[in-house]
């Protein structure tokens, strides 16, 4: 994608989210500005800019059951910069809460996107987080989103973090998760990376609650120079904890991937099951599209995008 067509992308993604803002919560980023915010009743926010970045408190009040996604807006038009975003959310006892993140970098020389979070879903709480990136082509940002998640009991965490527009850059997600009893978590991470990129992902959860639930899923396409690492580490610690983690690579030219799947069992009563699969595109599928007329290449993509969506 073009620098001009990432632009035009983004202006566009703006005018649509100016449509999808209204009344809804909502907080807009460009940098370390804050351009825009709004909120609704039974849901609290406070912004502030330090020199260090963005802080951001947020609240969902006990029972409140929100019609309306969240929308964060962040992005950063200049070539170079730091963003850095420090944020709290406390999801309270019944409560219910859907975040949209809509990050986009389309200049991006030699940027920094830095998210540094920490979740409380309360008891019988819900709470999802979708975050789509776009980026420049040039592959000039570095990534790092942190969260520290803490579930409740009979709380409800969904995560699902998806770059597939731009280059990667370099990304680092780091998520830690506890659960309690009755609880469930749900992470996808679905990354196309190209060129140079590195991928990095570490995603760890600890089932400590009775019947806690937690699926940890990461789908990646790594072609060219690109490199992937995954480690995934899920715990059943309690009586009937069940859990899976799934990770799916697909390697293409240069590209290298690791992934490092570490499930433990620390109750008889617990069950975890994982699956790790790495290699190039499945011959079978690529022979069926191209004998229905795809050439290789585009064959390629649809197998890619088909692991992807």
């Amino acid at each position: 994608m073009s620098n001009d067509a990432a632009v035009a992308e983004l202006l566009a993604s703006i005018s649509s989210h100016k449509q999808a803002l209204e009344g809804s919560a909502h907080v807009e980023i460009d940098g370390n500005r804050i351009i825009g915010s709004g909120t609704v009743p039974g849901f609290e926010m406070e912004s502030d800019v330090s020199e260090n970045g963005i802080i951001l408190r947020v609240r969902v009040k006990a029972g409140v059951k929100m019609e309306k996604p969240v929308h964060l807006c962040f992005g950063m038009l200049p070539e170079e910069g730091i963003q850095k975003i420090d944020m709290q959310v406390d999801v309270e006892e019944e409560a219910e809460v859907s975040f949209m993140a809509h990050c986009t970098f389309p200049n991006a020389v030699d940027v920094k996107h830095l998210m540094d979070a920490r979740l409380n879903v309360g008891p019988r709480a819900s709470y999802s987080y979708f975050e789509r990136h776009v980026h420049a082509e040039e592959g000039g940002i570095y990534v790092k989103p942190k969260a520290l998640i803490t579930l409740d009991e009979g709380a409800r965490f969904k995560t699902e973090f998806e770059l597939l527009k731009g280059r990667v850059g370099e990304i680092d997600i780091d998520y830690s998760a506890t659960a309690k009893a009755d609880s469930m978590m749900d992470m996808l991470t679905r990354i196309f990376a190209r060129g140079d990129d590195k991928v990095k992902i570490r995603e760890a959860a600890e089932l400590n609650g009775e019947r806690a639930v937690a699926v940890l899923v990461s789908h990646l396409a790594v072609r060219d120079d690109a490199y992937a690492d995954i480690y995934s580490d899920l715990a059943a610690n309690a009586p009937y904890c069940r859990g899976h983690v799934d990770c799916k690579e697909i390697v293409q030219g240069n590209g290298r991937a690791r992934a490092i799947p570490i499930v433990a069992v620390n109750n008889p009563l617990a069950h975890i099951t994982h699956e790790a699969a790495i290699g190039s595109v499945d011959s079978k599928q690529l022979q069926t599209l191209m004998a229905r007329g795809l050439d290789e290449e585009a064959a390629t993509d649809l197998i890619i995008q088909g692991l992807l969506s």
